[in-house]
């Protein structure tokens, strides 16, 4: 069984093994971290899945009223630290900007941990801040610099598609974002189009790009003369969720959406694209080349064997009738008596 909880609202999911314990939509229970047991609210119920997934950490079950006043409490001294950092970075004159606040009570080596995490454009020099706010805040503090797409991890958002980001409810890791993936998506070079609330190129421009390059591959070009079911055109355009190909048609100008399949020029991206799977990458081609070539090859075998004598007699008339075509013509038909006669 399989069981989803999530620290803040609209969060991150996490997911657990429920164990012996079965939490409902909306409970509190305690999930195993690295800095102790945390309070996280249960958004999907444990519920069986068809594969078995290993690896998951354990529920430690339902939280008790002591564990919610304690999360209650590092609640409010994290809204109370962020206050702190923010005075004292702007009385230092310091170009950082609070991403967020992480508040530790419940690890061995410390008694209170302050974690920061905070952006700023270049390396910046933070040991009197930091001495400051340990004087301040009453426990030790650790500083940590972010990146942009961090930050916007941190912060959480809505994206341009009017949806929680990606990277802050159920991205783990970051994926290289290139222009080019924009460019192979036929989508519009401009920033403001292509950029993320982090000011990045956006995550989602990775996930269908391994069907456009698919698609590109087998797909012929726009520009080439292609024929359809409606008559001959040229390509003008790509449909790639529909797997089409629009074509405008050369009789009568309109423009026609056909199947890659149906596109029948240039022959040979046609047969690749409609012979070609992942199953059966190459082989049957070959063996079908074979299966022609064999009547060819076995065919002139008994006609060699078995019917020498009656060639040699067609060739041997041929012969004969091309001498007697030529005696006749020279000497006619006492040719042999003229020929005696002269050798006396």
């Amino acid at each position: 069984m399989v069981m989803a909880v999530s620290f803040e609202r609209y969060g991150r999911l996490y997911y657990l093994d429920p164990g012996s314990h079965r939490p409902r939509v909306g409970d509190k229970v305690l999930v195993p971290t690295d800095d102790g047991p945390e309070v996280a609210e249960c958004v999907w119920a444990p519920q069986y899945v068809t594969e078995e997934i290993g690896g998951l950490p354990l529920c430690e079950g339902v939280a008790t009223a002591a564990d919610l006043d304690r999360d209650e409490q590092n609640r409010q001294r994290r809204a109370d630290a962020r206050l702190t950092a923010k005075r004292l970075i702007r009385e230092h004159g310091l170009p950082m900007k609070v991403v967020g606040i992480d508040f530790v009570d419940r690890r061995a080596d410390v008694d209170q941990l302050v974690i920061v995490y905070f952006s700023a454009p270049h390396r910046v020099d933070f040991r009197e801040l930091v001495r400051d706010l340990a004087r301040g805040l009453r426990a030790r503090i650790e500083l940590r610099q972010v990146g942009a797409r961090d930050e916007a991890r941190l912060q959480g958002g809505i994206g341009p598609c009017g949806r929680d980001l990606c990277c802050a409810t159920f991205l783990k890791d970051f994926e290289p974002v290139s222009v080019r993936m924009a460019k192979d998506q036929d989508l519009p070079l401009n920033p403001l189009k292509i950029s993320g609330a982090c000011g990045r190129l956006m995550c989602c421009l990775k996930y269908e790009h391994p069907l456009y390059q698919e698609f590109n591959a087998k797909a012929p070009a726009t520009g080439t003369q292609v024929e359809t079911p409606a008559g001959d055109g040229v390509v003008v355009g790509h449909n790639v969720p529909s797997d089409t190909v629009v074509v405008r048609l050369a009789a009568s100008g309109r423009r026609c959406a056909c199947s890659r399949a149906d596109v029948c020029s240039p022959r040979q991206q046609y047969e690749a694209s409609d012979t070609t799977t992942p199953d059966a990458p190459a082989v049957e081609p070959v063996q079908s080349v074979e299966l022609i070539e064999r009547p060819a090859t076995v065919e002139p075998e008994p006609e060699v064997q078995t019917e020498p004598e009656t060639t040699r007699p067609r060739r041997k008339p041929r012969r004969r009738r091309r001498l007697s075509q030529g005696e006749g013509d020279n000497a006619g038909p006492e040719s042999d008596e003229g020929t005696g006669d002269s050798s006396l």
